[in-house]
């Protein structure tokens, strides 16, 4: 990446000679960066979010595997009188609701995960282009927190199962809670931790929108810290996935769909992740990111590989509909 900072502050009109190799970065249970260890100076930060990170594997399994307990559930509901089909429902339901708290736990940990790293990528006296140069493995960690990401909210929001159980559960236990009974596993999700989950999973991508509340968050709380470190982070990680997918010298050297997915996963990530934190966001004139550019790139591929990303892009980011968007934007993603 020794260019990037050239290519990104306009300083020669080429597209650079980098590439960020994000062949490393395919999401497996044996991560190695090979060509981005952590430097001292990152080390202490980088095993924070490793720790993180090594569970997001099998957090994404375990989602991917949730059947859900439907057929338990209607049979209970439609036989209201019969105790064996209530009890084998509640006995369906209570292991996937256990589960159901690992993944909100999880996005509790990646929150904090995603501030230690903001932190790192924008604080003085480096701008945040040169800390991305400099600190390679912690930008690898933030692109592979966005990657779960969007992969997560791509499972959740395919699966209705997870509303339906969690539902039920919370019906189940206001029942009993008003007829004076105690079930164990309100030791496990009391009433406070379902309120906090049930408000998780009502969101259509709960995962992003944890992470955008977490960057405003950041953003909020470090009042001392220009905005523009922020957002220029983020629009510099949105360049570079772009210009790696719309030049054909670098996208020849992705050796498999996923790791093509994952870099449109990552430039799908921070233009949201912009668009909540800036303050006219990522769609009008004078955003840093080329949005149409982006839109294009995603357009270029198979339909049926990027609509979960473009309706994020629809759906999750919050200045789209903004009268400074252009109607050739909306028009992309009609």
């Amino acid at each position: 990446m020794g260019n990037l900072l050239k290519v990104l502050t306009r300083e020669i009109e080429n597209y650079p000679h980098f590439f960020l190799d994000f062949e490393t970065l395919c999401v497996s249970r044996f991560l190695c960066f090979l060509d981005a260890q952590p430097t001292e100076g990152e080390r202490e930060i980088w095993n924070q979010i490793s720790a993180v990170l090594q569970d997001s594997e099998s957090i994404l399994a375990d989602l991917q595997a949730y059947k859900g307990a439907g057929p338990e559930i209607r049979d209970a509901i439609q036989n209201p009188n019969d105790i064996q089909l209530q009890e084998k429902a509640w006995n369906a339901v209570c292991p996937l609701v256990v589960r159901l708290k690992r993944f909100y736990e999880f996005s509790i940990r990646l929150e904090k995960a995603l501030q230690s790293l903001l932190e790192s990528l924008t604080c003085p006296p480096y701008t945040p282009t040169q800390h991305l140069e400099r600190e390679q493995a912690l930008a690898k960690e933030f692109a592979e927190i966005l990657h779960f990401t969007l992969r997560f909210d791509e499972l959740k929001m395919r699966n209705p199962a997870i509303q339906n159980d969690f539902s039920y559960y919370r019906r189940t236990i206001s029942r009993n809670r008003i007829n004076n009974m105690h079930l164990d596993i309100e030791n496990e999700v009391n009433n406070e931790m379902a309120n906090r989950m049930s408000l998780f999973y009502a969101e259509a991508t709960p995962m992003l929108k944890t992470l955008s509340n977490a960057t405003m968050h950041f953003v909020s709380e470090n009042k001392t810290l220009p905005i523009e470190n922020t957002t220029d982070c983020l629009s510099t990680m949105t360049s570079v996935c772009k210009v790696m997918l719309e030049t054909p010298e670098y996208k020849s050297r992705f050796t498999s769909e996923e790791t093509l997915m994952f870099c449109m996963r990552v430039m799908v990530g921070v233009i949201i992740l912009y668009d909540h934190v800036h303050p006219v966001g990522a769609f009008c004139k004078t955003s840093k990111i080329d949005m149409k550019g982006c839109i294009k790139v995603l357009k270029e591929q198979a339909p049926d590989s990027v609509e979960g990303l473009l309706n994020a892009l629809r759906f999750t980011t919050k200045h789209l509909n903004d009268e400074s968007t252009s109607k050739q934007i909306r028009a992309m993603l009609q």
